[in-house]
């Protein structure tokens, strides 16, 4: 399910990551790129090329003749360096040109270069790293040799977890007669209702009682499930009794630096995102990539909720796309936002999230939010008050 969500995203995701084997080969003396190296997806692509000294390359074609060819001065190619390749990258060939190598990618599909860069050794790698960032921009190409590669049809229902935000021995915020605790479960339960009811979704609640769940525990049991979305609901509370409406949270880019590191803490972080496990330095791009297509597809859906919110006429704060670091939207690999329904120290917001009519049309416009992410995950969007920062 993480595979197939991968694919649908506009930006690289996640996913998950598809990841071919490296490719290493020998070579003589004058060998100076050592092999080339592969991950992401059908949507974006990355390359790295293993480099004995530093390099500065120069674009030949950018891809829309179905190829990429680049020049990289200075260093030479090992014998032999060409096969087939992954993603949007059909195939691959390195030759020697006049002092240089000459990198050709064959594409598989419509596809553009969108950024390339020097890397350094550093981290642990003793060698410097060429990397081209490939990013899909139209249908599959034609190929003389073989028909394009098909995704791979869908095996399952997409899995939404749901997070009922609290519980147990933390009551959330106050209001003036309900606690958020009993507010996100109810909620919880009434948007499982409505997705369930749909027959298009498999979905699983974090906590169905008055339970305490600690943050990680919430974001393990998504990434656990394989998961496709997890949406954490809370209710906001603000010292100013006049101030209500929903907003709605996605990772920062200090929370995804955070997640990472907490991440790779572990001995098993390359496994437990099925990676390789042979180059930390690889492994640790092909992580940087999952981290950036998650985020950028947990924005989109944001995007999609707020935009059905506020088409169903529930208030949005002025900001009502905000960032932040919080635990619940740490996960590399997993879309996630945290929804705050209202500030149930709002009288009008309160009312609504505690009226079980009123919070049952709520929970049927998110619904309707994901039904259009899954079923338009690159549609663009805008809604009032949407921003790129907290």
């Amino acid at each position: 399910m993480r595979e197939w969500s991968m694919t649908g995203l506009a930006f690289v995701v996640i996913c998950l990551v598809a990841f071919t084997a490296t490719r290493g080969l020998a070579f003589g003396p004058d060998g100076e790129i050592v092999r080339l190296r592969f991950g992401g997806d059908a949507q974006r692509t990355r390359v790295v090329l293993d480099l004995g000294r530093s390099t500065r390359g120069q674009v030949i074609e950018d891809g829309s003749a179905g190829r990429v060819i680049l020049s990289l001065a200075g260093v030479n190619p090992a014998r032999g360096l060409e096969g087939s390749g992954s993603g949007l990258v059909r195939g691959y060939e390195v030759s020697a040109a006049s002092g240089a190598s000459r990198v050709r990618l064959d594409l598989a599909r419509g596809a553009e270069i969108e950024r390339r860069f020097l890397l350094p050794p550093g981290d642990g790698v003793d060698h410097y790293r060429y990397v081209i960032d490939l990013k899909a921009t139209g249908a599959a190409a034609a190929v003389p040799v073989a028909a394009p590669r098909r995704e791979q049809a869908r095996a399952e229902k997409p899995l939404i977890v749901i997070d009922a935000g609290h519980g147990g021995r933390d009551p959330g915020a106050q209001g003036q007669h309900v606690q958020e605790k009993a507010v996100t479960l109810a909620a919880a339960r009434e948007l499982k209702t409505a997705l369930e009811r749909t027959g298009r979704y498999r979905v699983r609640l974090t906590r169905d009682g008055d339970v305490y769940v600690v943050h990680g525990r919430r974001v393990q049991i998504a990434r656990d499930a394989g998961a496709d979305l997890f949406i954490s609901l809370h209710a906001d509370a603000g010292s100013d009794p006049a101030l209500r409406g929903a907003s709605v949270y996605t990772l920062s880019e200090q929370g995804a630096g955070r997640a990472v590191r907490e991440f790779t803490k572990g001995d098993d972080w390359q496994r437990d995102l099925r990676l390789p496990g042979r180059d930390p330095s690889v492994d640790r791009i092909l992580l940087d990539m999952t981290q950036r297509a998650t985020q950028n597809r947990s924005a989109q859906f944001a995007r999609v909720l707020l935009t059905h919110l506020e088409g169903a006429d529930h208030p949005l704060l002025r900001r009502s796309h905000r960032d932040a670091g919080l635990a619940v939207l740490l996960a590399p690999d997993v879309p996630a936002i945290l929804l705050e329904m209202g500030f149930i120290t709002n009288p009008e917001d309160e009312r609504v999230l505690s009226d079980e009519r009123a919070r049952r049309r709520l929970m049927r416009s998110v619904a309707e939010g994901i039904d259009r992410y899954f079923r338009e995950p690159a549609a663009p969007v805008m809604v009032a008050g949407d921003i790129a920062g907290g």
